[in-house]
């Protein structure tokens, strides 16, 4: 008897079994996680990644690294950024295009928490976000669908999730709340995580240094550093304030708000039994203190340098904990940043810093001070937005008023290119920085004109700080990395961006998009089944 046919046969289905996504990989998780490290720059995992030991070192060798992706949108902002992650679309298309026009929200309250925040303060919501996003896409399959976002700041935890009112908090008067949108108190296991009281017991703390003095390379004491508004504080270590109300609003500034942020998470994982079910569930932490260390001492910091092995450590705590409640196995995890940080100009040597603040509130002055109301000017980094609407209702021409911002912008030291909406439309398809505003601003949005930088230039106002928001590569560039079972460890160089994030994972969880996105399924994780 020919054996032949047969063995080729097996042959054949034993090579197909061996090219097919492994089982773990083709079932849907149980939790999708997304972890935000906030100004995270992807050249830090080339410079410090061999000293990282825990959960960036596991993000790092462990995972797919995508080492071409991007914020692909003009102002390179914490709101924008944010918006794009799980939503599979721009900041054009959620509405959340800046940060001053994000989630504030006078009609919400924040959540009185307990007796540290007695009174109520204005609060934040999704109300601006257009759209859908993750969090939706699962909810339209399976309404049981359970979500925790937890961040520091209320853009990081709102905007990841939408407008839906799910499990949402924030930090805020030295304690996590959340606000009237999502509900008429905060639940009780948060109330009893603020009643213990941990960030007050870091009053007086002192940020030393994490390991030995002699393996950081980088200089301390340099005077341009954290000196914005007389401040005077570049030196190691650095003290939280003795005064317990002082350092709960300077905490924010400190390492330790991680460490707070992803204790919180991982509370509200016990208690809420996200990712404890049968079903896909989702849950989104948010790390903000790197971003403000950006800001005070810049990218090339010996804080910077101290902030990342801290978090590494504590995320790596918090991966090893959230495992002892949800399976590996069950899990997949991507991380990612909103934007990056430009240097310092004082450490460069070149470059500097421009600002449209002035010629903005000369324009909103001259025209209170004509008509006697305000005419809504604001100016966010390069973008200047008013209402044109009531301008023109008293027969100013609009477009001779941004022709003339824009004229006045051009002659400014470190701008090199301003738009125009007429300008703007006409741009050609093939124009990269016309592409990336289009992308930025929404149809409907009014505003007066849009500019970008040279490089090296900032939009900064006064010296004392770094900041981002740009579209030169060190803004945009961020990384993505996913971890879980069947993945990686891998590289791959093509070119992504954050909207594919959230396509990504609504295709391992088994669902779609409900509306179109721009965003695409990344098949080195996702592969078509």
């Amino acid at each position: 008897m020919d054996c032949s046919p047969l063995i080729r046969r097996l042959s054949a289905l034993l090579l197909a079994l061996a090219a097919a996504p492994v089982a773990a990989q083709s079932a849907p998780p149980r939790l999708e996680v997304l972890i935000v490290i906030d100004q995270m720059r992807p050249d830090y995992f080339d410079r410090y990644g061999p000293e990282f030991t825990g959960g960036l070192a596991r993000f790092l060798r462990s995972g797919v690294v995508f080492t071409n992706a991007f914020q692909d949108h003009a102002l390179t902002e914490t709101a924008p950024g944010h918006s794009t992650l799980l939503s599979g679309r721009p900041p054009a298309s959620t509405g959340i295009f800046a940060n001053d026009l994000g989630v504030g929200d006078s009609a919400t309250v924040l959540l009185p928490a307990s007796a540290q925040t007695g009174r109520l303060w204005p609060g934040s919501s999704p109300r601006r976000f257009r759209g859908t996003g993750l969090y939706d896409w699962l909810l339209a399959r399976d309404s049981a669908t359970r979500v925790l976002s937890v961040s520091r700041k209320d853009r990081g935890a709102i905007l990841p999730v939408g407008r839906a009112r799910g499990n949402v908090f924030w930090y805020a008067g030295g304690v996590f709340t959340t606000s009237s949108w999502y509900g008429d108190s905060i639940p009780s296991w948060l109330y009893a995580w603020n009643m213990r009281g941990g960030p007050a017991a870091l009053t007086g703390k002192e940020w030393g240094l994490f390991r030995d003095p002699a393996t950081y390379a980088e200089a301390d004491s340099l005077s341009y550093e954290n000196s914005e508004f007389g401040a005077r504080d570049f030196t190691f270590p650095h003290r939280l304030p003795a005064d317990t109300g002082a350092m709960l609003l300077r905490l924010r500034d400190y390492p330790w708000m991680d460490s707070l942020t992803l204790d919180v998470a991982l509370e509200g994982v016990r208690r809420t039994g996200v990712g404890q079910r049968e079903g896909t569930d989702l849950l989104v932490v948010s790390l903000s203190t790197t971003d403000a260390i950006g800001h005070d001492y810049g990218p090339d910091s010996r804080e910077m340098h101290d902030q990342l092995l801290r978090l590494d450590h504590w995320l790596g705590w918090f991966l090893d904990s959230l495992a002892v409640l949800v399976p590996s196995d069950g899990t997949v995890l991507a991380l990612s940043a909103d934007h990056g940080v430009q240097p310092f100009p004082e450490a460069t040597g070149k470059g500097g810093r421009v600002s449209f603040k002035a010629m903005a509130q000369r324009t909103a002055e001259e025209n209170l001070a004509r008509y006697d109301i305000p005419i809504g000017v604001t100016w966010d980094l390069g973008l200047i937005t008013a209402d044109l609407a009531a301008l023109r209702a008293r027969g100013v021409n609009v477009d001779s008023l941004s022709d003339a911002l824009a004229r006045e912008a051009r002659a400014m030291p470190g701008v090199e290119r301003v738009f125009t909406p007429r300008t703007l439309a006409r741009a050609p398809e093939g124009d990269e920085t016309a592409r990336l505003w289009r992308r930025t601003i929404p149809p409907w949005q009014d505003w007066l004109i849009a500019a970008t930088s040279k490089p090296g230039w900032i939009w900064v106002d006064a010296p004392g700080w770094t900041e981002h928001g740009t579209t030169q590569r060190v803004d945009m560039h961020v990384p993505i990395i996913f971890m879980g079972t069947g993945l990686g460890p891998r590289r791959v160089s093509r070119k992504v961006t954050t909207e594919d994030i959230g396509p990504t994972f609504a295709a391992l969880a088994g669902v779609r998009p409900t509306e179109p996105v721009s965003g695409r399924v990344l098949p080195e994780i996702a592969p078509r089944r």
